[in-house]
């Protein structure tokens, strides 16, 4: 049985460190664990939340070394090695660095990506691993020296299950699948298979014939093949992208852009628009949520899908960061 800090009186604790040592290690990935005086939870970062069996093995074993024994994860997929005394972080890191790991995730910065199981899913529509992959080493890794006006974080979702939230991310990506249904084949079946199989009972037969609300259709391809006379033989794989989303003390569900990408070089491109133009555009303390609030989401919109990006110029500002975790 597991023995944890569970005394009352933690709350009234304070670091014992000084508040320039904490914001350090904070910046590296290390957190104050506040129910102890000079004990910090390590966030060790994962490729969206997979790792390797050595991994987990040698994580296991530092945890057991240099921290209490325990770990946890995070709702951003990384794991926390617990209660890591202030005089055992730089040994730990070393450690992890060797095996190729590192703690991280904190900041004004772009955070570590997470997705969900997608690609191995039964309703998966795109390869979420790659796609994610992907972007955390472009957006992660790459923009790590790249201060943001807030913190801003990205969710790869396989299919309109939505499981890890997209919506509720600054920057969400669903996949989709898109029917070009052929009515023409239509045959008006007393039972309808492509209207039993629809989840969210928008594809109907009316006057005998099936008809499907495309402004309600989610494009989740649970119809795809259901009809034996081919209305619902033909889809177009693709991409939605939310921007704006959040959630926290104050929760903002993030709006569609009004295009299918067909591609993942589409998406990523259109990353770096978002993040580059967040870090133009927006204001030191500012949540992308609150950018957008601010100058409007079709000004936002237009920008993202068709304006021009001076990438060096952005990337050359001086950004003061507001993220407090």
């Amino acid at each position: 049985m597991l023995e944890l800090n569970t005394n009352r009186e933690f709350q009234k604790n304070k670091p014992s460190v000084s508040p320039e040592e904490v914001k350090r290690v904070k910046g590296l990935g290390a957190l104050w664990d506040k129910t102890t005086p000079d004990c910090f939870n390590l966030r060790v970062i994962t490729r969206n939340g997979k790792i390797t069996a050595k991994e987990m093995a040698l994580i296991a074993n530092l945890a057991k070394e240099y921290g209490n024994g325990v770990t946890a994860m995070t709702t951003r997929l990384t794991l926390e090695i617990q209660q890591v005394p202030l005089a055992n972080i730089e040994p730990l890191r070393a450690k992890l660095q060797q095996a190729g790991m590192d703690i991280g995730g904190t900041g004004s910065k772009v955070r570590p990506v997470v997705s969900c199981k997608g690609t191995t899913c039964q309703y998966g529509l795109i390869d979420t691993f790659d796609l994610s992959q992907k972007l955390h080493k472009t957006f992660y890794e790459g923009y790590r020296n790249v201060v943001l006006p807030h913190k801003f974080k990205i969710a790869v979702g396989g299919c309109p299950n939505n499981c890890v939230k997209p919506n509720l991310n600054d920057l969400g990506i669903v996949g989709q699948r898109v029917p070009n249904f052929d009515y023409s084949k239509c045959r008006g079946c007393k039972v309808c298979q492509v209207e039993q199989n629809c989840p969210i009972q928008v594809a109907k037969l009316v006057d005998g014939k099936l008809n499907v609300d495309a402004n309600q259709c989610n494009n989740c391809g649970r119809c795809k093949n259901r009809c034996p006379f081919g209305v619902t033989e033909t889809y177009t794989t693709g991409y939605k992208v939310y921007i704006a989303g959040r959630w926290g003390k104050k929760v903002a569900f993030g709006k569609p852009l009004n295009k299918i990408f067909l591609s993942e070089e589409e998406v990523i491109d259109l990353v770096e628009r978002t993040i580059l133009f967040f870090r133009d555009e927006g204001i030191t303390g500012e949540r992308l949520s609150d950018t957008v609030e601010r100058l409007g989401f079709a000004y936002v919109e237009e920008k993202l899908l068709s304006g021009s990006v001076d990438k060096a110029g952005i990337l050359n500002k001086t950004v003061v960061g507001g993220a407090s975790c």
